[in-house]
């Protein structure tokens, strides 16, 4: 079997998390300057064989109405899989995620310093993301 990857995508900074290779355990992987992102999966790609994208779709809170955001997240999935055409990849909600992202941060996270990196929230929601896409197949 291979990994499946979410992605939760930023204007700035994007979350990525993954399964291991057995699709049992989600994991944090790494938050990168969105700038770099593709050069980024495209590394990532070659060195470890990912069947699935999961990228988050940014809703408002009652689950129905795009967030602000949602466009730029649409352009980013439309590169996306123009780039890498033989990767196949769904949309999964990603309302709330981040909140619960920075609530999991601020209970498991020591020091101030460490609740207030913003790069470990990011790939905490990206991990959620692909938990919830787990608990629906």
């Amino acid at each position: 079997m291979a990994r499946i990857m979410s992605i939760d995508y930023g204007s700035k900074k994007t979350g990525l998390a993954v399964t291991d290779p057995l699709q049992i355990i989600v994991t944090p992987l790494i938050t990168v300057e969105t700038k770099d992102l593709m050069s980024y999966l495209t590394e990532y790609f070659k060195n470890e064989e990912v069947e699935l994208v999961v990228v988050g779709e940014p809703f408002m809170a009652d689950g129905q109405t795009p967030a602000q955001h949602h466009v730029k997240v649409m352009e980013f999935v439309k590169n996306f899989a123009k780039t890498f055409p033989q990767l196949p990849y769904l949309l999964q909600d990603e309302t709330f995620s981040s909140r619960r992202a920075r609530e999991v941060v601020y209970q498991v996270a020591g020091s101030r310093k460490k609740r207030r990196d913003k790069t470990l929230v990011d790939k905490v929601a990206a991990a959620i993301i692909l938990q919830e896409y787990l608990k629906h197949i």
